[in-house]
């Protein structure tokens, strides 16, 4: 089983890679339902800085850019930050934005204690193990402040295509090419468990439309 996801994740690397580069800008520049409504809590929060997980090309980091945060934004293809970039110089926001070519199965590049907030909108449910997803969480939480935010939205098992395409375990399923890990309720709470739990909102999104959770949770003070 390990292997077989280390070669379904390498093969996914592969496959976004070449997506962005076939489809610049692919998500388009408006922002996402979940990164407003972050942006929002951030603000109210008085948050400075976001580390945002699975940046892709990049509408929501440079949303949140354009609303006076640094951002750090991370991502396994290097296609996607590169186009990042060129609109960060475009819009003049270059001082605002921090890109790292990173993948998220390995310890973040960040000292502890670093970020005021991290989202991650899809990230989650890439082809990670439940493994790999928890230790992630973990270190979100090393390099979150005390009182800081964790907001992530992911497919759960309500959506669509679970249980749809081809299956390679551990709730992962396989379709038009990309692989996503469905969560069932259990997990999120797993996820959670030496957090404060704030909200897990329903939301659908997309023409399918796929069905997601938006969790937010806090690391105590």
């Amino acid at each position: 089983m390990v292997n077989k996801l280390r070669g379904l994740a390498q093969a996914q690397g592969q496959h976004w890679e070449s997506t962005y580069r076939a489809h610049p800008g692919m998500y388009g520049d408006e922002p996402s339902a979940p990164a407003v409504y972050t942006a929002g809590l951030l603000q109210a929060a008085g948050a400075r800085n976001v580390l945002e997980l699975g940046a892709g090309h990049g509408r929501d980091s440079l949303y949140f850019a354009r609303e006076g945060f640094h951002v750090t934004a991370t991502d396994a293809s290097s296609v996607g930050l590169h186009q990042l970039d060129e609109r960060a110089r475009e819009e003049d926001l270059t001082s605002h934005v921090t890109t790292i070519v990173h993948d998220v199965r390995d310890r973040l590049p960040l000292p502890d204690a670093s970020m005021d907030s991290v989202f991650a909108h899809m990230l989650l449910c890439m082809a990670l193990s439940t493994k790999e997803i928890h230790a992630l969480v973990q270190e979100i939480r090393r390099v979150l402040r005390p009182g800081g935010s964790f907001v992530y939205t992911v497919r759960h098992t309500g959506d669509a295509h679970y249980r749809a395409g081809t299956a390679h375990g551990d709730d992962i399923y396989e379709h038009g090419g990309f692989a996503v890990h469905f969560f069932d309720r259990t997990l999120v709470g797993d996820l959670a468990d030496g957090w404060t739990l704030n909200e897990v909102h329903s939301f659908e999104e997309g023409e399918l439309p796929r069905r997601l959770w938006r969790v937010t949770q806090t690391r105590p003070r």
